[in-house]
C-alpha cells in the first residue's frame, strides 16, 4: 500500500505552540521533507526527534515533489514541514499536495501555527469575511494588478512583508486603497510580539524615523460598501439619464428593465424615469 503525506503545521515564533499530533506524526514517519533542513533540525533536536530529513524548498519543488511521491508510492509515509506556520500557506507545501492527489496519495493536514490567521484574531479588524494575499508579486506590472483588484476589496485584506520592502508596500497601499485602518503585526508568538493598531499613512510616518526590523504581517480594514455606493451614485450624477439608459440597453437589456435599473441606481422611481424620457422626446 502507498504511504501517506502529513502536512504538520509547525510554530511561528512560541516552541510551546506545536501540536501533540504533530510531535507523534514527525517521530514516526520515515521521512521528514523540510523547507531548510539547517532551520528544522533545530526544532527537531529540541524535542529529541531523530526521524531523517530532506530539503524540500521552492528551487527544487517539482523534481523532489517526483522523488518524495515515489518513495510514498512505495510505502513510507512522508511528514511535511515549512520553516515556521502551516505547509502549503503561501510556501511549495501546496505544489506537493496537489502532485499527491495526482499520483493516487493520501494527504492529511494535522491544524496548528498560521501567522495570517493569528495576525487577523489579533488585528481588532472584522475577522468574519477576509482576503489572504500572502506576498504581493515582485514582477510590478502583476503587483500592480493585484493592488488595483485589492482597490474595491470589501473583505479584510491579509498580506506578508519583508522588512526590507515594507515602506515601499505601505507607499503603494497608500496610493491604490487611500488610507486605511490596520494592523501590523511583528515577531508573533514570540517575547517581543507587536502589533501596531494604526493606519497606513501613520504607519508610513512612523517608518520615516524608525527601521522595519522582523517579517510582517499586514492586516487591512477593507473598503466600506456605503463609500462604494456613494462613489457610484456621484458617478451616474455626472451622466443624463438617458446616457445612463443607453448604457444599460447596450448591455442586452431591455428598455423596461433598463428604466428600473436606472430608477434604482439614481434613488428615483420608474415613473420618474417614464416621464423624464417621454419629456426628453416631446423638447
Amino acid at each position: 500500500m502507498s504511504g501517506k503525506l502529513y502536512l504538520c503545521a509547525t510554530p511561528i515564533g512560541n516552541l510551546e505552540d506545536i501540536t501533540l499530533r504533530v510531535l507523534r506524526t514527525l517521530k514516526e514517519v520515515d521521512l521528514i521533507a523540510a523547507e531548510d533542513t539547517r532551520n528544522s533540525i533545530k526544532l527537531l533536536n529540541h524535542f529529541d526527534i531523530k526521524t531523517p530529513m530532506t530539503s524540500y524548498h521552492e528551487y527544487n519543488k517539482i523534481d523532489k515533489a517526483y522523488v518524495l511521491i515515489s518513495k510514498m508510492q512505495e510505502g513510507q509515509n512522508i511528514a511535511l514541514i515549512t520553516d515556521a506556520g502551516t505547509p502549503g500557506i503561501s510556501d511549495p507545501g501546496e505544489e506537493l499536495a496537489a502532485m499527491c492527489y495526482e499520483a493516487g496519495i493520501e494527504v492529511t493536514s494535522l491544524p496548528g501555527p498560521a501567522a495570517c490567521i493569528t495576525a487577523l484574531t489579533l488585528s481588532g479588524l472584522p475577522t468574519r469575511r477576509f482576503a489572504f494575499e500572502a506576498f504581493l508579486p515582485a514582477d510590478k506590472k502583476e503587483r500592480k494588478l493585484i493592488l488595483e483588484e485589492l482597490k474595491n476589496e470589501t473583505r479584510t485584506i491579509i498580506l506578508y512583508e519583508a522588512p526590507h520592502r515594507l515602506i515601499r508596500t505601505l507607499e503603494e497601499l497608500k496610493e491604490t486603497l487611500g488610507n486605511r485602518r490596520m494592523t501590523l503585526c511583528r515577531e508573533l508568538t514570540k517575547r517581543h510580539e507587536t502589533a501596531f493598531h494604526t493606519t497606513i499613512e501613520e504607519l508610513i510616518l512612523y517608518y520615516q524615523t524608525e527601521k522595519p526590523l522582523g517579517e510582517c504581517v499586514l492586516v487591512i480594514e477593507g473598503r466600506s460598501r456605503q463609500e462604494m455606493e456613494e462613489e457610484q451614485k456621484a458617478s451616474w450624477e455626472k451622466i443624463t439619464i438617458e446616457e445612463h439608459m443607453e448604457i444599460y440597453e447596450n448591455q442586452g437589456h431591455s428598455r423596461k428593465e433598463a428604466m428600473k435599473m436606472v430608477a434604482n441606481d439614481r434613488g428615483m422611481t420608474k415613473r420618474d424615469v417614464y416621464q423624464y424620457l417621454i419629456n426628453k422626446t416631446e423638447e
